[in-house]
């Protein structure tokens, strides 16, 4: 059996995580804290690190009885073939909101560099850092939603991982950008052919 996504209406993740819960079925719905303000007060609440998606482990066999369930909308697919989601990509996800440190959605990110952390207890977890004002994070992609969360990380508990990562590693090292790193790189290839 694999994971999936299923995309649901709006607003309706809580409600379909019960109802997956009620049938019996596997499912995740990885949720963040975050301060919301109205008129007369702050409160902080629990909402959806994917907005409109919930994950559900299920097999062919059980296909029609997930999207009988009220408020989804489909299984994210490619080509009317229903897409799995990588198992590292969500064992990430869960390490990373079962870590206790502070996880936020995050904008999708394809490039950057690709580390991994060393220490504590998202040890083994891979991801993009980045750098927002005086804090580094660690961007974990989950591809097929073309979505990420973050999660604030001392700079000193992360080592490259990946070919990408060298990469980026040299560039900076030679004061490049990594696009200039790419294109000398093939140029000095090409010449010794």
């Amino acid at each position: 059996m694999n994971w999936f996504a299923l995309v649901v209406k709006p607003q309706h993740e809580k409600a379909v995580a019960e109802q997956l819960q009620a049938k019996a079925l596997e499912h995740y719905l990885p949720l963040y804290r975050a301060r919301r303000r109205w008129s007369d007060r702050t409160k902080a609440v629990d909402l959806p690190l994917f907005p409109r998606y919930v994950f559900c482990r299920f097999g062919f066999e059980q296909r029609l009885k997930v999207l009988s369930t009220p408020s989804i909308v489909c299984i994210v697919s490619f080509g009317g073939k229903p897409a799995p989601v990588s198992e590292t990509e969500l064992h990430a996800v869960q390490a990373l909101v079962g870590s206790g440190l502070p996880v936020s959605p995050w904008p999708f990110l394809r490039s950057g560099e690709r580390v991994r952390i060393t220490h504590g207890a998202l040890a083994g977890v891979e991801g993009i850092l980045v750098r927002e004002n005086s804090a580094y994070r660690v961007v974990v992609s989950v591809e097929l939603l073309n979505s990420a969360a973050a999660v604030e990380i001392d700079r000193d508990l992360v080592v490259p991982a990946g070919p990408a990562a060298s990469r980026a590693s040299r560039s900076s090292a030679l004061g490049l950008p990594a696009l200039h790193l790419n294109l000398l790189t093939h140029l000095l290839s090409a010449s010794s052919r």
